[in-house]
């Protein structure tokens, strides 16, 4: 790692008289100047304590393991669709349930010696020293690891407008967004360069490279995979999940990841796991699916084929078995508004002033990261993405006009919208919509920083609402139209994945091997 030029250190001394004016007036305080003097003297005593923190080893979450180097940047044989970021290979252990599975890991989490940039030139020359909770579960499951994929600025983007150069590029037609921002996750899984991969998902970025791109991904019920390790967006959003070309594999990679890890504030200590294959096969007799009637018609968002293919996928589960009904939740439409009210806000707190870590919460904490993170955002302010600026410019004008009150009361609605969930799904074992309202936009650079914003976050109507709720959501191709795949999405009871994953089995052996294939490439490592 190229470390930050100089990691942050107390100061030798107190602030004098006029900097702690300062700082009192910045936060509202009106401090007389003959009480200043006693102020800076108590800060003075206070920072004695702090030189003593300097001297102590934070200890790193777990004991590193497995052989590795640094790997390498792939050229562009090796890269046709630039979904890779790196190429490494760390190999895990020589046994167990995913034993020679090539993981793919998304680079906003954490592999030990390897670089991670969460797609921003911000973060160039970052190596974390600590594995990430999931790649050292992976590693111990006998997953090699073979590269960080390819992802927008921050992640901060669910089409992929804002990703580096060479940016992804959907595999059924280059000129269309992969989808984000797990979108070299979708890209390497879908041209075969890797089995598996482990994305990260606050608003769908999981989803909808699935559905845009044409694989499947879940993301689990909020909490259930720990965050460790991974670059967060907003703390009560963030979630982990697999990847891959099938339902099962994503439910072979769960029962690996899955679990508390007692480092991460988002789980709950006592997770009871289940085992998320054993039910796969046992078919649809008895299942109750609904339809979500907002999930569908989305003035100016959805695409007439892409609802015609979801609805012939719940014909689909109808004719195997299940019990298919159209169920209403009101709130789901307003989800998005609820949404963006916390992240907007929310990820400013945490990304812009709590130099990705923030405060207040009982957990492991990555100082490299923090370090790191504080020196270069000074040091790059025109590399920020539009989506970036917009975010922290927004968030800090709410927050200074209204305080947190929208904050607040977007995380309150969110629980009553997570309340309209639970009663839908106590007369239906899972709601179906489309993950995303349309199929892959153009690729498009053009345009003023509204049409860039508005492109990178246009597609998220469906997916969003349930990283507000925490409910696990998969998506999983149902069909193609004009070359382009289908993405459908199967929601289900929070803790209740099993289920969620099951009827997304189900359907794949109902519909059968796709149509339509993306030319594959061989992995030339």
């Amino acid at each position: 790692m190229t470390p930050p030029s100089d990691p942050a250190r107390i100061p030798g001394d107190a602030p004098d008289e006029s900097e702690l004016g300062r700082i009192a007036a910045d936060l509202g305080l009106d401090i007389g100047a003959q009480h200043l003097a006693e102020y800076r003297l108590l800060i003075k005593q206070g920072l004695g304590g702090y030189s003593r923190l300097d001297e102590l080893t934070s200890p790193p979450p777990t004991a590193r393991h497995y052989d590795r180097d640094p790997g390498y940047l792939p050229g562009p044989e090796e890269n046709p669709y630039n979904g890779w970021a790196w190429r490494c290979s760390i190999k895990g252990a020589p046994y167990g349930p995913l034993a020679g599975r090539r993981v793919a890991v998304k680079d906003n989490i954490s592999v030990a010696g390897v670089p991670m940039m969460n797609g921003s030139p911000i973060m160039r020359g970052f190596i974390p020293h600590e594995d990430a909770t999931v790649v050292t579960r992976l590693l111990n499951a006998g997953a090699e690891i073979v590269g960080k994929t390819a992802v927008p600025a921050f992640c901060a983007d669910a089409a992929g407008v804002t990703a580096l150069e060479p940016q992804p590029s959907n595999p059924y037609d280059p000129t269309r967004l992969p989808g984000a921002s797990s979108s070299g996750n979708a890209v390497v899984i879908v041209s075969g360069q890797a089995d598996l991969a482990v994305g990260g998902d606050q608003g769908g970025s999981i989803r909808l490279p699935a559905a845009w791109s044409g694989c499947v991904g879940l993301k689990p019920t909020y909490g259930l995979v720990p965050y460790t390790g991974a670059f967060p967006l907003e703390r009560t959003l963030d979630h982990i999940g697999p990847m891959a070309a099938s339902v099962a594999d994503c439910a072979a990679m769960l029962e690996v990841m899955a679990g508390a890890d007692g480092l991460d504030p988002r789980q709950q200590l006592d997770l009871a796991i289940g085992s998320y294959t054993d039910m796969l096969d046992e078919g649809l007799r008895g299942l109750r699916v609904g339809v979500l009637r907002e999930g569908f018609a989305i003035p100016g968002v959805s695409e007439p084929d892409v609802d015609a293919a979801v609805l012939a996928a719940a014909e689909t589960l109808a004719r195997g078995g299940a019990e298919v009904m159209e169920v209403s939740v009101p709130l789901h439409s307003d989800g998005l508004s609820i949404w963006s009210a916390i992240v907007f806000q929310g990820a400013t707190e945490l990304v812009a002033r709590g130099d990705a870590i923030g405060a207040n919460w009982n957990g492991h904490f990555d100082l490299d990261l923090v370090d790191f993170y504080r020196r270069a955002k000074p040091a790059h302010p025109a590399e920020f993405s539009p989506t970036v600026v917009f975010t922290v410019l927004f968030g800090t004008y709410l927050t200074e006009q209204c305080g947190h009150r929208y904050y607040v009361k977007a995380q309150n609605v969110a629980r009553e919208l997570g309340r309209q969930y639970a009663a839908a799904l106590e007369t239906v074992d899972v709601l179906l919509l489309p993950t995303a309202g349309m199929k892959a936009t153009e690729r498009r650079t053009d345009g003023s920083i509204a049409q860039i914003v508005a492109r990178a976050l246009g597609n998220m109507h469906n997916t969003a609402p349930f990283d507000a709720t925490g409910n696990p959501a998969l998506s999983l191709p149902c069909g193609f139209s004009d070359g382009l795949p289908i993405g459908l999405m199967l929601v289900g009871r929070r803790y209740d994945d099993e289920t969620v994953l099951r009827v997304g089995h189900a359907y794949e052996q109902l519909r059968g091997p796709l149509a339509v294939h993306p030319p594959k490439i061989a992995d030339r490592r």
